[in-house]
């Protein structure tokens, strides 16, 4: 039977940004995927990481920076972008706050995402 999400859980965030998961481990108990809407205002940045999992950045509003070996890919609305578990990777917002959906797998955990600092 399908099951409705009634509303997202929060998830504390530094810098402003807003997490909102609406299935993962935090809201539903979901291991093998979560998916998060969040919001992040403009200039926001967060320390390079190296997770555990596969991400991928679907962007609604705004521009997302991914720092990465690379060099750093700008996700406009309407883009998406994947990382791959083990990369070592930044996310940052532009000069204009953005909107985006994170999706995970597996799902996201505090301990497997390995942030810097």
């Amino acid at each position: 039977m399908p099951e409705l999400i009634q509303s997202p859980i929060r998830i504390p965030a530094d810098g402003g940004k807003v997490i909102a998961e609406h299935l993962g481990r935090a809201s539903t108990g979901h291991e093998v995927v979560s998916v998060a809407h969040m919001k992040a205002p403009a200039g926001w940045k967060e320390p390079f990481q190296t997770p555990e999992f596969d991400e991928v950045t679907l962007v609604i509003a705004g521009t997302v920076l991914v720092d990465h070996a690379g060099g750093q890919a700008r996700v406009s609305a309407g883009q998406s972008i994947i990382t791959r578990a083990g990369e070592r990777i930044r996310y940052s917002v532009g000069d204009q706050d953005a909107e985006y959906v994170a999706i995970c797998l597996p799902a996201f955990a505090p301990e497997a995402v390995h942030r810097e600092g």
